[in-house]
C-alpha cells in the first residue's frame, strides 16, 4: 500500500503543485487547506488517491481534526509538508501589529503544531516518519520585498526545522526545509507587483525564476525512505540569489 502524506495550504499555488507531484509519486495525498472548497475540488480531479481536509493551521483543534481526518480516512501519514503561509508585502514601518500577529500565527504556529502534533502521532505509533517545513529565501537573508513580518517568520521555522530535527533524530524521523526564492507564481506577481518582476529576474543569476516544480521534486526527495540521513537541513531553491 502506497504511503500517505498530508500537504497544509495545498488548494493552490506551490502546495497544490507538491501535493500534485507527490501524487505522482505513488503517494496517498491530504490536500489540507482552510479552503475545503478549493482541496475539495483538487481532491476530486485527482481522484481516489486524494483527500480534502479542510485545515487552519493556526488552530491547535483544527490541526487534531484534521490529522484524525486523515487517520480515517488513509491511514498515518508518513510525511508532512508544512506549507501553509500568509504574505502581505509591506514597508517595515507601515506593519500593523494585527497583520503581524497574523503572519506569525499561521506561519510561524502553524508550523510548530504541525511538526508537534504530527511527530506526537509517530512517537504513539513508535512508527518513523518524514517532516519538510516550507521555509523562504526571506528568512534567510531578511528579505523585505514580502514584508519584514514574513521574513522573520520564516527564519522562525528554519530554526524550528533545527530543533525538531534534534530532538526526533533519534526515532527516524527526519526534518528539513526547502526555502525557495522567487517562483514563477501567480502569488509571486501578485506580492511583489508586475512592475517589479522584470528587474527581479534581471537580478537573478539564473535570470529566471525558479520552477514550483523544482521545490515539489525536492520534497520528494527528502521523503524517501532512503534519506533517513539527512535531517536539520536547509536545502536553498533561489535561482542563485543567495548562495551559502
Amino acid at each position: 500500500m502506497s504511503r500517505v502524506v498530508l500537504v497544509t495550504g495545498a488548494a493552490r499555488g506551490l502546495g497544490a503543485c507538491i501535493a500534485e507531484h507527490l501524487l505522482s509519486e505513488g503517494y496517498r495525498v491530504a490536500v489540507a487547506d482552510l479552503d475545503f472548497a478549493a482541496s475539495q475540488s483538487l481532491a476530486l480531479d485527482w481522484g481516489e488517491n486524494a483527500f480534502a481536509v479542510q485545515m487552519d493551521v493556526a488552530s491547535e483543534d483544527s490541526v487534531e481534526k484534521g490529522l484524525d481526518a486523515v487517520e480515517q480516512h488513509f491511514g498515518l501519514p508518513w510525511l508532512l509538508v508544512n506549507n501553509a503561509a500568509v504574505m502581505k508585502a509591506q514597508k517595515v514601518l507601515d506593519i500593523d501589529i494585527e497583520t503581524f500577529d497574523a503572519v506569525m500565527a499561521v506561519n510561524v504556529r502553524g508550523t510548530f503544531l504541525g511538526c508537534q502534533r504530527f511527530a506526537r502521532r509517530l512517537r504513539a505509533r513508535n512508527a518513523e516518519g518524514r517532516i519538510v517545513n516550507i521555509g523562504s529565501l526571506a528568512g534567510e537573508n531578511g528579505g523585505t520585498a514580502t514584508g519584514a513580518h514574513y521574513a522573520a517568520s520564516k527564519g522562525a521555522i528554519h530554526t524550528l526545522t533545527k530543533v525538531f530535527a534534534r530532538d526526533l533524530a533519534p526515532f527516524g524521523i527526519t526534518v528539513n526545509t526547502v526555502a525557495p526564492g522567487p517562483l514563477d507564481l501567480p502569488s509571486v506577481a501578485e506580492t511583489i507587483g508586475a512592475d517589479r518582476i522584470a528587474g527581479l529576474i534581471a537580478a537573478l543569476p539564473t535570470g529566471r525564476l525558479g520552477d514550483p516544480k523544482t521545490v515539489a521534486r525536492m520534497v520528494a526527495e527528502l521523503a524517501h525512505p532512503s534519506a533517513g540521513s539527512m535531517t536539520g537541513a536547509t536545502i536553498d531553491i533561489n535561482s542563485g540569489l543567495y548562495m551559502r
